[in-house]
């Protein structure tokens, strides 16, 4: 019987570690070297430049796992744009949040009238099914928007 290798045969640490340290990384949006320190504060040395390789090794596999768990999103959701600074010029950043607090999308633009606010409603809807409420701040473009979109 021909034995098989594991997909992490041959490295210096054992598969418990990589995948630990890769699914920090990706899950919680934690840097290579906040990654470094708490694997070092459970007794495991081990460079932020080694994390990187795992994860760019590793990381297409955790990432199409994390995707097929992840929760459906809500019924409800919950639009709203905010000022940001980038480079010195204003920009609006869009988010788009379900009634469980998770976060469908975001965009960043430069304009806030109904074909920002139409782009927006577009961007989030390729990704996620039809909400059946949908709740927004005053702004006067998300209802012009909603009324263009089918």
């Amino acid at each position: 019987m021909k034995k098989t290798k594991t997909l992490y045969h041959g490295r210096r640490f054992p598969a418990v570690v990589i995948s630990c340290a890769v699914r920090w990384y990706f899950r919680f949006c934690l840097s290579l070297r906040d990654v470094e320190e708490l694997l070092l504060e459970r007794g495991i040395v081990v460079t932020y430049e080694t994390i990187r390789c795992w994860c760019e090794k590793f990381g297409a596999r955790f990432a199409r796992c994390a995707k097929a768990v992840r929760r459906k999103p809500g019924s409800t959701w919950h639009l709203d744009e905010m000022f940001v600074t980038l480079r010195g010029e204003p920009h609006l950043l869009w988010r788009a949040v379900d009634e469980h607090g998770a976060e469908l999308d975001v965009l960043v633009q430069k304009r806030r009238d109904k074909a920002a606010a139409k782009r927006f409603f577009l961007w989030v809807l390729r990704s996620n099914p039809v909400p059946r409420r949908i709740v927004t701040d005053q702004l006067r473009s998300y209802p012009a928007a909603k009324a263009d979109i089918p």
